[in-house]
């Protein structure tokens, strides 16, 4: 199964050199990185507001653990956004593309 990946990054670099190794590694077909938006969340007791990027990673579900790790390797949050969620339908020749990913 195709699914997508989600974390926020809090800069550009970090948000580079995720993408840049899940993709190298084969742990990832494509990372689309959207620019700055804002978080708003409650951290240790407090009402934090953050810029951060999204990274969406195109992958396979069968990777997810290897590419959790990677992540967390690169990441500095101490509890970063990872959440992933199936793809159920889509272009079919896209997600075939993304089937590269053995």
């Amino acid at each position: 199964m195709n699914i997508v990946v989600y974390t926020t990054c809090p800069d550009e670099d970090v948000a580079r050199r995720i993408s840049h190794k899940v993709v190298s590694e084969q742990l990832a077909a494509c990372v689309h990185s959207h620019p700055a938006g804002t978080s708003v969340f409650e951290w240790e007791g407090k009402v934090e507001e953050e810029s951060e990027i999204l990274l969406m990673i195109k992958t396979k579900e069968k990777l997810y653990e290897a590419l959790e790790a990677a992540i967390l390797e690169q990441h500095p949050y101490d509890v970063p956004e990872i959440i992933a969620v199936s793809i159920d339908n889509g272009l079919a020749s896209y997600l075939r593309w993304i089937d590269h990913l053995d």
